[in-house]
């Protein structure tokens, strides 16, 4: 897997996540440490392609039913908390192999 992909899964599952507690007419604000995410999410990047396709095109589709939903590009050296339960997540699913 790569990071785009693991990227932009987490963000289908974010997007779900909120729909699914029918919060879509709230306003959302995404935040990720991933440009490329963001950037193309905005549509300031094209998408041209990639091992996330599928995932892109799903959470460009999960989109269309938020009334209010921005994104936000947080550098990493930014967000310490969410990078340091990012390695923690990944060292243990590291850890079921």
């Amino acid at each position: 897997m790569s990071n785009n992909v693991a990227e932009y899964a987490a963000l289908c599952e974010a997007l779900r996540f909120i729909a699914n507690r029918n919060m879509t007419q709230s306003p959302i604000e995404v935040r990720s440490d991933s440009r490329l995410l963001v950037d193309q999410m905005l549509g300031l990047w094209k998408f041209r392609k990639g091992l996330y396709e599928h995932k892109y095109l799903e959470a460009k589709e999960l989109v269309k039913s938020f009334d209010k939903i921005s994104f936000k590009w947080v550098p990493r050296e930014k967000n310490e908390e969410a990078d340091a339960l990012s390695r923690e997540a990944y060292s243990i699913d590291r850890s079921d192999q």
